[in-house]
C-alpha cells in the first residue's frame, strides 16, 4: 500500500517534537529566515566625520552646524512670537508665559553660541592656511612679472634682489603663520584683543612689510656688487633726504598703533567704551565700526594709506637702488589722515546712560504708581553694545532693582527682539523689592554699568 502523506485524511496530524533545551528557536516552516544566509547582517560603516580644520575644530562641519542650528534658533523665535508651542498652564498669565518663553530662547541661543565659537576657532584655523597661499601666490606673481619685463631689457640684478627679496619675506610670514595657526596665521599680528581686524595695525603692518622689503632689496644688490663705485652709490641711496617722507610715515602709522591700541584699553578699563567679542576676523572689519557700519575714519584712513604704499612701492620699482622717495604733499596728506582716524576712535563710543523710569502701561490699564510685580520701562541710551545683538548677549542684559538682579526678558518678534534695545529696556519689578525709595541700574552684555537711578516703588 503507497504511503500517505503527512496531514492527509484518515491521518492525525503529526505533533513536532520539542525542540531540545538550550537550542535555538526553529523557524516557521512556511515563512524565509530573517536573513538569507542564515547570518545577521553586518551593520552599515558609520559615515566619515567632517574633515578637520585644525585639533579640536572641524572645517565645513562646523560652519554647516553653526547654520543649522541659527536656521533653527531662527524658526523656534519666529514661532515663539506668534505665541505657538507656549504651555497652556502659562496662557492665562502674560509675565510667566513671557518668563517662559525668554528662558527657552536663552537655552537655544547658548547652543547657538557654542556653535558659533567651534565655527570661529575652525575658521581660524582654515585662515591660516589661506595666508600662506596668498603669500607664495604672491611671491609667484612677483616672478611671473619680473619674467615678464625682463624680455625687452634682459635680466638684472636688481630683479634678483627683488626675487630674493620677496622668498625671504615670505619664509618669514609662512614660520609666523605656522607658528599663529590658532590665531589667523600670518594676520594673527594685526587681529585685536576683540577678535576683529584692527585698522591701525593693519596700515602700520603695511608700511613695515615694504620697509622689509626695500632694505632686503638693497641689502641682496650691496651683497651682489662687484664694483666699489656700485656699492658707494647703494649705500648713498640709504641716505634720510633719500626716504625722509616715508620714514616719516613709517614711524607715524606705528605710533598710531600702540597709541589706538592704549587709548582702547584704558577707555575699556574706564567704562567709557564697550566692547564685545566678535565671532571671528572680518575683511570689512578694516572699513567698519564695531556693529558692522561703515565708518568715515576708518575708510579714509585705509585709502589714503593705501594709496601712499602703492606710490611708494612704485617707486621703489622704477628706482630700486634708492628707499622711495615719498612727497612730502604726499607724506602730509597721510599725517591729515591719520590725525582724523585719531580723532574719529577718541569719539567713538560712551557709556551707557539712564534717562528715566516710568511704569509700563497696557492698553485699557489705569494710570498708578509702581508696584511690586509691575513691568517697568527703562528709557536711555547704550545698553546693547555694538557687535552685541545676538540673542546669547541680549540675555546677558541685567537690572539691578534696589538689591535684586532682574535680567532682562528676551520679547521676540518675527525676525528679531523687541525687548532689550538699545534704547528700551522692560523688565518686571520683583516681588523680593521692598516699598520705598529703590535704585535702578543697568549692565550691559559687555559689563558696564549705567548711572542709578531712584524710582518709587509703593505697597
Amino acid at each position: 500500500m503507497a504511503a500517505r502523506l503527512p496531514g492527509a485524511r484518515g491521518t492525525a496530524p503529526r505533533t513536532p517534537a520539542p525542540p531540545p533545551p538550550h537550542a535555538p528557536p526553529q523557524a516557521h516552516p512556511h515563512t524565509s529566515p530573517p536573513y538569507a544566509s542564515g547570518q545577521p547582517p553586518r551593520e552599515a560603516p558609520p559615515e566619515p566625520a567632517p574633515p578637520y580644520a585644525a585639533p579640536g575644530g572641524t572645517g565645513r562641519g562646523a560652519r554647516d552646524a553653526y547654520r543649522s542650528a541659527r536656521a533653527a534658533f531662527a524658526r523656534r523665535r519666529d514661532e515663539l512670537a506668534g505665541g505657538e508651542s507656549v504651555p497652556a498652564a502659562l496662557s492665562h498669565s502674560p509675565s510667566a508665559s513671557r518668563q517662559w518663553i525668554s528662558d527657552e530662547l536663552t537655552a537655544a541661543a547658548r547652543e547657538v553660541a557654542d556653535r558659533r565659537r567651534t565655527e570661529g576657532e575652525a575658521w581660524l584655523a582654515l585662515l591660516a592656511r589661506r595666508t600662506l597661499v596668498v603669500v607664495w601666490a604672491a611671491v609667484g606673481l612677483l616672478l611671473f612679472v619680473e619674467l615678464l619685463t625682463a624680455l625687452g631689457t634682459g635680466w638684472t640684478v636688481a630683479r634678483t634682489a627683488g626675487l630674493v627679496a620677496a622668498l625671504v619675506a615670505a619664509g618669514g610670514l609662512s614660520t609666523a603663520a605656522v607658528l599663529h595657526r590658532r590665531r589667523g596665521g600670518a594676520l594673527a599680528p594685526v587681529i585685536g584683543e576683540d577678535n576683529r581686524l584692527s585698522t591701525s595695525r593693519t596700515v602700520a603692518a603695511a608700511w613695515v612689510l615694504l620697509a622689509v622689503f626695500t632694505v632686503l632689496v638693497l641689502a641682496v644688490q650691496l651683497a651682489a656688487a662687484s664694483s666699489a663705485a656700485r656699492r658707494e652709490r647703494l649705500l648713498s641711496g640709504l641716505d634720510l633726504a633719500q626716504g625722509a617722507g616715508a620714514l616719516t610715515v613709517l614711524a607715524l602709522t606705528c605710533a598710531v598703533a600702540v597709541v589706538v591700541r592704549r587709548a582702547v584699553t584704558v577707555r575699556v578699563h574706564g567704562r567709557r567704551l564697550q566692547k564685545v567679542r566678535a565671532d571671528r576676523p572680518r575683511a570689512a572689519d578694516l572699513l567698519t565700526d564695531d556693529e558692522g557700519r561703515g565708518a568715515f575714519s576708518d575708510v579714509q584712513y585705509v585709502l589714503v594709506s593705501g594709496v601712499a604704499v602703492v606710490f611708494a612701492a612704485v617707486r621703489l620699482a622704477r628706482q630700486p637702488e634708492r628707499l622711495p622717495d615719498l612727497p612730502w604733499a604726499l607724506a602730509l596728506l597721510v599725517v591729515v589722515s591719520t590725525v582724523t582716524y585719531l580723532a574719529g576712535k577718541y569719539a567713538e563710543g560712551g557709556r551707557p546712560v539712564v534717562l528715566s523710569v516710568v511704569r509700563a502701561r497696557e492698553v485699557g490699564d489705569l494710570h498708578a504708581p509702581i508696584r511690586t510685580g509691575d513691568d517697568i520701562e527703562i528709557r536711555g541710551a547704550g545698553f546693547v553694545p555694538p557687535g552685541a545683538g545676538g540673542a546669547d548677549r541680549l540675555a546677558r542684559t541685567v537690572v539691578r532693582v534696589g538689591t535684586v538682579h532682574v535680567h532682562a526678558p528676551l520679547i521676540p518678534v518675527p525676525g528679531g527682539f523687541a525687548n532689550p534695545t538699545d534704547g528700551v529696556l522692560t523688565v518686571p519689578v520683583p516681588v523680593e523689592v521692598e516699598p520705598g525709595r529703590v535704585e535702578v541700574q543697568v549692565v550691559t552684555a559687555a559689563g558696564v554699568e549705567t548711572n542709578r537711578y531712584t524710582i518709587d516703588v509703593v505697597d
